[in-house]
């Protein structure tokens, strides 16, 4: 078979935010290697959970991100991490994963791009991934047919495949974000990333593997 990379993020991982840049040079480098990208179901409350909730750990944990990978996280975004207490954010990771798998049905070959502008309208332009309106701006970019993107993100088929996904996240025995494997067979798995990794060493992790094919 022919080898397929597993990126494996979530929307709401400012790591993954951070790594975002990384993984989209990797895609661009290796046109021809399949990547799939898979969400992780990382905050999927069974009751809407508050903002407030995580937002003194975010607070101390975004400077390390953006002075380990150079990004920026947005003042609008911020603004709901500063003042927990004014924000109407419940965070949840299911519509952006349904959200992704209706993309990949459309775009499979654009994933990674789509996932890093997920991210983008989360931790840059601070728009509500809960919100059905947070994706409009995305189908114009993709030419994407509102009508047809907003019925099948309220589809129960789509929300399976989101499941389907978390599930499979978990079957890889992945337990942070971002974290990127490379299938070789049926059986067979090489871990190249877990956690944030800078693209030197991912690269050289990925030819090191691809090379003993």
């Amino acid at each position: 078979m022919k080898p397929i990379l597993f990126y494996c993020y979530d929307a709401y991982c400012g790591w993954c935010y951070g790594f975002s840049p990384v993984i989209q040079q990797i895609a661009l480098e290796n046109s021809l290697l399949q990547i799939e990208v898979l969400s992780g179901g990382m905050i999927l409350p069974e009751t809407p959970v508050h903002i407030s909730a995580t937002a003194g750990y975010i607070q101390k944990a975004y400077p390390t991100v953006e002075e380990y990978c150079g990004v920026k996280f947005g003042a609008d975004y911020l603004w709901h991490i500063n003042n927990p207490d004014l924000s109407d954010w419940y965070p949840n990771s299911e519509k952006p994963a349904i959200a992704l798998c209706i993309f990949k049905e459309i775009y499979p070959e654009k994933q990674v791009e789509f996932a890093a502008d997920l991210q983008i309208a989360l931790h840059q332009e601070g728009r509500d991934l809960t919100d059905d309106e947070a994706y409009r701006h995305l189908l114009e970019k993709y030419s994407i047919q509102p009508e047809l993107f907003y019925e099948k993100l309220k589809s129960e088929a789509y929300k399976e495949q989101a499941y389907y996904e978390f599930a499979l996240v978990k079957q890889l025995q992945v337990t942070g974000f971002p974290c990127v494997l490379l299938q070789m067979d049926e059986t067979k798995f090489h871990l190249i990333a877990r956690g944030y990794t800078s693209y030197k060493d991912l690269n050289e992790r990925l030819q090191s593997v691809l090379t003993t094919l």
